[in-house]
């Protein structure tokens, strides 16, 4: 199956279980993409001891895993891209949605 996930938020519990979704949903051999937008694409700063979104964000990443973020959204929090934050546009956001058997939003 083919999953597309859209994270959202910047509440630290919200996206790390957002990851860990992600991560179990790899493990069952499903095709995952993540698209970060709005305050999701800070999920590296709020990442916490209790909730560390960056190690799931990896898992994810080295397990296969595609990410995506918004990159108007990247800008105007005047960040910078990250190879775990690339810069995307909505288009690729439209393609995942359009692509995926289920689509997931948190």
């Amino acid at each position: 199956m083919k999953i597309g996930i859209i994270i959202a938020n910047n509440e630290p519990e919200t996206c790390w279980n957002a990851l860990r979704y992600a991560n179990y949903a790899l493990g069952q051999k499903d095709e995952v993409k993540v698209f970060f937008m709005g305050k999701g694409v800070e999920y590296q700063k709020i990442s916490t001891e209790k909730f560390p979104t960056i190690e799931q964000a990896d898992k994810f990443l080295t397990a296969g895993g595609k990410v995506f973020a918004c990159g108007t959204c990247i800008k105007a929090r005047e960040q910078a891209e990250t190879a775990m934050c690339p810069i995307s546009t909505l288009k690729d956001m439209y393609e995942i949605i359009k692509e995926s058997d289920k689509v997931v939003t948190f």
